[in-house]
């Protein structure tokens, strides 16, 4: 046994139903090896990678008909990367990465649950060096900035990841630290736009806070 219950749950994006393994609930944790504790991972942060969170099921709708060709794109603490799974199976040029140490493993096993292409995966801490990583054309991931340091974090990141023509999409469920974010992104050289996302709340009602925030830079 892996140390915590999983549940398979079938998800309609796009048109298309999408089979997903995600763990049982967010009590769940496991770290016999200590691996994420070394990643970084805290027990109280440990599951949420595994969850299909409301602004990942909001982004992967808006991924299901985002315009992609000829870009090279990374999905950004991709988690239970469903987004990912959506744009593979449009035959998108797509990365997942994280740095929580099963989800490569889920999202593999979600890969051939649905029995989509191949999707790289990569371990990629904020805080990095990734030399094997690259710099994508667009750069997406969704409720990524839920605590105080998100915001440098992410940013320092993207600037090392992201071409000098690019955008990033960021799906916010109204965590509130958006507007150090876009000061960091401003000063990198991208202009922000922005524009309603419905989404879920806690309880599955509809929650009108949601956004789509899209950073482009053309130099």
């Amino acid at each position: 046994m892996p140390g915590y219950e999983v549940e398979t749950v079938t998800h309609h994006i796009g048109g298309s139903d999408y089979r997903i393994r995600a763990l049982l609930n967010r009590q769940q944790f496991s770290d016999p090896d200590g691996s994420a504790e070394r990643a970084g991972v805290s027990p109280a942060s440990w599951p949420l990678f595994g969850v299909v969170w409301p602004a990942g099921l909001a982004l992967a709708e808006e991924m299901s008909h985002f315009p992609i060709a000829g870009k090279s794109i990374l999905e950004l603490g991709c988690g239970i990367a469903l987004s990912s799974l959506v744009l593979a199976r449009r035959g998108a040029d797509i990365t997942a990465c994280d740095h929580h140490p099963l989800a490569e493993a889920f999202l593999q096993h979600n890969v051939a649950l649905n029995a989509l292409p191949a999707l790289p995966f990569r371990t990629a801490p904020w805080l990095g060096p990734n030399p094997l990583l690259g710099r994508y054309d667009l750069i997406f991931g969704s409720d990524l900035l839920y605590e105080r340091n998100h915001a440098a974090l992410l940013a320092g990141f993207i600037g090392m990841h992201a071409h000098p023509v690019s955008q990033v999409l960021i799906a916010d469920p109204g965590r509130g630290y958006v507007s150090p974010f876009s000061v960091l992104m401003t000063a990198l050289g991208y202009v922000r736009s922005a524009s309603t996302m419905p989404m879920a709340n806690s309880i599955g009602m509809p929650d009108s806070r949601g956004q789509l925030f899209s950073f482009t830079r053309n130099h």
